[in-house]
C-alpha cells in the first residue's frame, strides 16, 4: 500500500505568520516568535496609528486564541492535579483504616488463641501460631536513664534566612551577596 505524502512549497517572500497546513500544528512559542517578529517589522514601517494598531490585531488573533486554549488545558490539568491529590488523601485514610482494622483482627485472633491456649492453628490456605517477640526495651522513666544511653540527633544546618534578606534589602539594607530580583508569572483568572 502507497502512501501520499503532501509537500507544501512555502515561498521565501510568504509573510511568516501565513496558517500553516493542517498536517502542521503551530506551536504558542512559534506564534508569539512570529508576532513578535512582524511586530518589530511594522515597526519599521511609516503606517499611521490606526493602521498599525489593526494590523497587529490581525496578527495577535492566531496568538490569543492558541494561548486561550492552551491556558485551558494548563488549567484543565490543574484541577486534574487537584482532583487527584484529594483521591491520594482519601486513599491514605482509607489505607490506615485497613491496616488498623487488619491489626485489630490480629489481635482479637492472638487474644483468642491466648485464651484457650492454642499454640497453633492449620489450614489448607495459612497456618496460625503464636511465636515469641524478640525481646524490646521499654522506658518506664526516661528522666532516670543515664546519659550514656542517650543519643543526641545532628543539628540540622545552616540555612540562608531570605525571609529576613528581603525584609533587610526592602529596608534599604546592603546584603553582600543577596538582591532582590522581581519576575513574571502567569495568573489566570
Amino acid at each position: 500500500m502507497t502512501e501520499e505524502v503532501q509537500v507544501y512549497a512555502v515561498p521565501s517572500s510568504a509573510p511568516r505568520t501565513m496558517p500553516a497546513p493542517k498536517s502542521q500544528a503551530l506551536t504558542l512559542y512559534s506564534l508569539a516568535t512570529a508576532f513578535a517578529q512582524d511586530a518589530a517589522a511594522l515597526a519599521e514601517l511609516d503606517l499611521d496609528d490606526a493602521t498599525l494598531s489593526d494590523t497587529l490585531a490581525g496578527l495577535g488573533g492566531d496568538l490569543e486564541t492558541k494561548a486561550q486554549n492552551t491556558a485551558m488545558l494548563a488549567r484543565n490539568l490543574e484541577a486534574l492535579a487537584e482532583q487527584i491529590k484529594a483521591a491520594e488523601q482519601e486513599m491514605i485514610k482509607r489505607r490506615k483504616a485497613l491496616e488498623n482494622r487488619a491489626a485489630r483482627i490480629r489481635a482479637y485472633i492472638l487474644d483468642s488463641m491466648q485464651a484457650g491456649n492454642i499454640q497453633k492453628i492449620s489450614c489448607p490456605y495459612f497456618v496460625l501460631s503464636r511465636r515469641k517477640n524478640p525481646d524490646h526495651v521499654v522506658i518506664d522513666r526516661a528522666d532516670a536513664v543515664p546519659a550514656d544511653y542517650w543519643r543526641i540527633p545532628e543539628p540540622p544546618p545552616i540555612e540562608i534566612d531570605k525571609a529576613a534578606i528581603k525584609t533587610a534589602i526592602k529596608a534599604g539594607t546592603e546584603v553582600p551577596g543577596a538582591h532582590l530580583e522581581s519576575i513574571e508569572r502567569l495568573e489566570i483568572k
